[in-house]
């Protein structure tokens, strides 16, 4: 028995506009879309988007009695992350540069790690962390 491919399910407010950022910004094609869920790709990477849009949250009064369990609050938008494995790093580096979608925290190139990997983090339109390396 062997574990095989792992699929990233991000938390977005809208699937909408989330497709469009991918598309435009990461280079990534729509591959499916139905009413709060999208399936992107980009060569053999696999991202799963889910709408996390409940705002009923902000009209309860009393959480001891009536808690927050929908699984699908909006508060949840943007607090995922993922790493995907690419075989050119550098090159990618400078493509999502120019798309505007690296972290704040961007050291001006991907950066070798201790732990043996070269990677940059991004950031989508909700703010998830999606980091691309390169393992050594």
């Amino acid at each position: 028995m062997r574990l095989s491919k792992t699929v990233p399910a991000l938390p977005v407010r809208s699937t909408d506009d989330a497709q469009v950022f991918y598309s435009a910004r990461f280079g990534f094609t729509v591959v499916h879309s139905d009413d709060g869920f999208a399936i992107l790709m980009r060569d053999e990477a696999e991202i799963h988007l889910w709408a996390s849009s409940d705002d009923d949250w902000t009209r309860r009064a009393d959480f001891a009695t009536k808690p927050v369990r929908s699984g699908a609050e909006s508060f949840i938008a943007g607090t995922a992350s993922c790493r995907i494995q690419v075989d050119d790093v550098d090159t990618l580096y400078a493509e999502l540069s120019a798309a505007d979608v690296l972290h704040p925290t961007d050291a001006g190139s991907a950066v070798d790690t201790t732990w043996g990997t070269r990677e940059f983090p991004t950031l989508d339109l909700d703010g998830n962390l999606l980091t691309f390396y390169r393992r050594d």
